[in-house]
């Protein structure tokens, strides 16, 4: 399930491309426009902002803006910034991969299999980016 700071951030990384008009925007009016509430949103701001997808000015003009080009921002790396590994089993994570304690044999696992597979066909919708997502109206 979509941890509800991803579904934030991604709200908030959306916001910011369709309401970017040369200046950046405060958190409080992303807040209340998106229905964020503040210290959470600040949060995660902070969290955006440490890996480059948005950046910020400070003082009375200050607020945020995108901090790379958004077709580079993938809804994949929201996900992965915010709540870690998208594949929901660690032995088929490409980025954060883990064995299982309890499996004997990776390649005859059948759950690992399935989750491969459901990790395969997921990547390349969620690989989409920032301005794709804004194009589905």
């Amino acid at each position: 399930m979509l941890s509800k700071r991803t579904k934030y951030a991604i709200k908030t990384i959306l916001y910011l491309y369709e309401n970017y008009q040369g200046k950046p925007i405060s958190a409080k009016i992303i807040s209340e426009k998106e229905n964020i509430p503040y210290k959470f949103l600040e949060n995660i701001l902070r969290e955006l902002k440490t890996h480059q997808i948005v950046k910020s000015l400070r003082g009375a003009e200050g607020g945020y803006s995108l901090g790379k080009d958004p077709h580079d921002i993938s809804i994949a790396h929201i996900m992965r910034v915010i709540d870690g590994p998208i594949a929901l089993i660690p032995c088929v994570s490409e980025r954060f991969y883990e064995s299982c304690q309890e499996c004997t044999d990776e390649e005859t696992c059948r759950i690992r299999k399935f989750f491969a597979g459901l990790r395969n066909e997921m990547l390349p919708i969620l690989e989409k980016s920032v301005v794709d997502l804004a194009e589905m109206k």
